[in-house]
């Protein structure tokens, strides 16, 4: 990952999860992440974070994604401000899914819109 970009476009994602060289975190509410999800993700709910992030490995690459973008940057940037190397995915599930990428369970789908802020 390019340590001065705090943006990880979704098709760069993709690579870095078959490389296995970053965890991927979506940061969604259980509703959204199992309607959709990206396989291999490890789920932790935004809320959750502060409290898990023991379960993720410091030494390695996170990339931090939710619906939209709003809620991963806000952990991305948290993250990185503690000394972890943490991104957002650029664009969310939103894009992830736009491009075709695939999503979990086989009929998966993103989770239109509460209505509230993704934040």
């Amino acid at each position: 990952m390019d340590a001065g970009q705090a943006e990880v476009e979704p098709d760069c994602v993709a690579e870095l999860m078959s490389s296995g060289e970053a965890q991927i975190v979506d940061v969604r509410n259980d509703d959204e992440y199992d309607a959709g999800h990206i396989g291999g993700a490890r789920h932790v709910r935004f809320d959750e974070l502060t409290a898990r992030a023991g379960e993720l490995d410091q030494s390695r690459p996170v990339v931090f994604y939710c619906q939209a973008g709003g809620r991963s940057a806000a952990a991305a940037q948290a993250f990185a401000a503690s000394g972890w190397e943490a991104r957002t995915m650029a664009g969310g599930l939103v894009e992830w899914a736009e491009r075709g990428l695939p999503l979990e369970p086989e009929d998966g789908r993103v989770k239109p819109p509460s209505g509230l802020p993704d934040a």
